[in-house]
């Protein structure tokens, strides 16, 4: 199954705020009702919103044309989230075609989606090898963060494809979920796709990955990524900085995964990350459940920045960076 997707001259998305106990697909045929469903996590994970964003450029060009209505319509959906570099990129390379007409722009958008889905096998692969040199032959236990599989991704995923190819090659003993607050992206959708898999696995509560770590409970981080700026500074699901310090004080490795299109060149370090806060709400209240006194204020982060000084190596669909070993992003 395919978590975004271009059918019937509209945008199918897996709407990801139903999940676990629905699987419900939406049908999307314009610019608007995508950005709301960008806006409200229906679509989410940095890969699949740049897919999202493509096909919602060919959306916008098939509505309006080569008009100011079109150029309107591409900022909306660039500035819907801002933090995960995929989807500002990708709308702006697909919306580069808008000279050549409809057929030029939706086949980039579907190349963008192609890329994305060879993306996650070859980091699958790569980041399994390299998880393997760190480890040795034994099965390899797991800790993961938020959801980097096909849920974030179209196909397999980030982080998560490393899981699933681990599992696949008989090489995992068990992935250790963190259920990912406020909205519960680890219990809610990683542990459904590893369900799904077959995959040994237990969720435990975010503020348990450090102490769990200390314990010697884990072999390997393993972390996908919004952002990477220059310097190797990752922007990820908030909680990702704890649990990076928590694996330096273990001496576990810590390993991010994400494709070539994540690494952004042209902000120098973590520090010059824009943080989306989602406000308060996410934070006193689960799906319209209050569970805060009535007025209580909240900061909401929706990601934190992890030095490239705790991350042991990138792992992307084309190489292996081991910051460990000095290495940098050239």
């Amino acid at each position: 199954m395919r978590t975004v997707d271009w059918a019937s001259d509209s945008v199918e998305l897996i709407d990801q705020t139903r999940l676990p106990t629905e699987v419900v697909t939406l049908h999307v045929s314009d610019v608007p009702t995508l950005v709301e469903a960008i806006e409200r996590l229906a679509v989410r994970g940095a890969p699949a919103l740049g897919v999202a964003g493509a096909f919602g450029v060919a959306l916008a060009y098939r509505v309006h044309g080569q008009t100011e209505a079109f150029a309107q319509a591409v900022q909306s959906l660039r500035a819907a989230r801002p933090t995960a570099v995929n989807l500002a990129r990708m709308v702006d390379r697909v919306a580069g075609r808008a000279q050549d007409g409809f057929d030029a722009v939706l086949a980039e958008a579907i190349a963008v989606r192609d890329e994305e889905i060879v993306a996650s096998g070859q980091m699958g692969r790569r980041g399994a090898a390299f998880v393997r040199e760190l480890v040795g032959d034994r099965p390899v236990r797991a800790m993961t963060i938020c959801n980097t599989g096909g849920l974030a991704t179209v196909e397999r995923g980030t982080a998560l494809a490393v899981i699933q190819t681990l599992y696949e090659a008989g090489r995992l003993e068990e992935a250790l979920v963190l259920e990912t607050r406020p909205l519960l992206q680890g219990t809610r959708l990683t542990a459904w796709e590893l369900q799904r898999m077959g995959a040994p696995h237990r969720v435990i509560v975010d503020s348990a990955g450090p102490f769990l770590l200390a314990r010697s409970e884990a072999d390997v981080v393993l972390t996908g990524a919004d952002r990477i700026a220059a310097n190797g500074d990752t922007a990820n699901k908030i909680g990702t900085f704890s649990l990076a310090l928590g694996a330096q004080h273990a001496g576990v490795p810590f390993v991010v995964v994400a494709p070539e299109s994540t690494i952004d060149l042209a902000t120098p370090t973590g520090a010059d990350i824009e943080i989306e806060d989602r406000g308060a709400e996410e934070v006193v209240s689960f799906r319209d459940l209050p569970v805060a006194p009535n007025g209580t204020r909240a900061m909401n982060p929706a990601f934190d920045v992890t030095p490239s000084a705790l991350i042991t190596a990138l792992v992307t669909d084309r190489r292996c960076v081991r910051f460990a070993n000095s290495e940098r992003l050239a």
